[in-house]
């Protein structure tokens, strides 16, 4: 499966397709594509990035990153309704541009980081307080 990627490479951004493998990535810009090849890459890298996007429980309002990186945009302000999924920051991480998205619904309570910042793995960035509605 390719995934669609915001990527910036010697400070500048391209958009760019990656397909990724056991021992390399394809990846894909205007058309032309690249091997890229990776030390370390786990057997499955589909669920080794899908725990990157897993921030806390699914009952929690927390909203954290499991790896450090920079902020690059935080997208909500304090106040604001959010959906679970909803992208709430993008966080630069290992020269790649990674979406963090809200854990549940409800509203932005505490937002605690701000773009531009370091932050390290299992900070807590923001806050959701739980939309109760329905329950």
């Amino acid at each position: 499966m390719t995934e669609r990627r915001i990527v910036t490479v010697d400070g500048v951004q391209y958009e760019v397709d990656i397909e990724m493998g056991d021992e390399n990535w394809e990846v894909s810009i205007d058309g032309k594509t690249y091997i890229v090849e990776v030390e370390g890459v786990v057997k499955k890298p589909r669920r080794a990035k899908r725990k990157t996007k897993s921030f806390g429980s699914s009952s929690s309002g927390v909203v954290s990153s499991a790896i450090p990186g920079k902020i690059v945009e935080i997208l909500v302000s304090e106040g604001d309704e959010i959906r679970a999924g909803s992208i709430v920051i993008v966080l630069e991480a290992m020269k790649m541009q990674n979406e963090i998205k809200a854990p549940i619904d409800g509203r932005i309570k505490k937002v605690t980081c701000k773009p531009g910042e370091r932050i390290e793995a299992n900070v807590p960035l923001l806050e959701i307080e739980k939309d109760d509605k329905g329950e």
